[in-house]
């Protein structure tokens, strides 16, 4: 059996705080990444459940890729999201989850790596949506070591439709600054 590298409870738990602040009358607010808060929720509830069956690997040959701004936010989104993410969390805690090759929106690829994309969808998408609806977000720094692992190598013009062209930012500025600009976002973002 393969043990699990990382956590995603923490990462996990800094979205749940974020979607408990959100409003109705945040919906239609601009993310950095220029979704509307609603559709990152719509958003949330996909790849929340999508790297779910990752971990469980029942969707090998069956999964679909995400259609970004389609679906509709259902009313109990306030209670889907937060048991999606507990039960994301319960799954990649399995030691199986993390052993040979998994598939998510249509992509395979080895479990590990999609453990480490499950994580950047959190993190990067807790902060969207934080940054969105003037909340603060303070991710785990364990969890950027991990992602700043996987994205130091990211093109100077991003990866088309996962990330925006890289964000010069400082070597000197904070790990999650460098973080967010190989992600194509830019730190200081601020909402109208």
């Amino acid at each position: 059996m393969t043990t699990p590298a990382f956590d995603l409870e923490a990462a996990a738990g800094a979205v749940e705080a974020v979607v408990a602040a959100i409003s109705e009358a945040d919906f239609d607010s601009r993310t950095p990444s220029g979704m509307s808060v609603r559709d990152m929720l719509v958003h949330v509830l996909g790849f929340t459940e999508g790297f779910r069956q990752g971990a469980t690997k029942e969707m090998i040959g069956r999964s679909q890729p995400p259609v970004h701004g389609a679906g509709t936010l259902p009313e109990d989104w306030r209670d889907r999201i937060p048991a999606q993410l507990k039960s994301l969390v319960a799954a990649w805690r399995e030691p199986a989850a993390w052993a040979g090759e998994t598939e998510v929106g249509g992509v395979l690829g080895t479990a590990p790596q999609m453990a480490v994309f499950a994580l950047d969808e959190l993190v990067i998408h807790g902060w969207d949506l934080a940054r969105a609806t003037g909340q603060s977000y303070d991710p785990d720094p364990a969890d950027l070591a991990v992602l700043l692992g996987m994205l130091r190598d990211t093109p100077r013009e991003g990866i088309p439709g996962l990330f925006g062209p890289v964000v010069d930012i400082p070597a000197e500025a904070p790990l999650f600054d460098r973080v967010l600009g190989l992600t194509g976002r830019d730190p200081s973002w601020a909402r109208d």
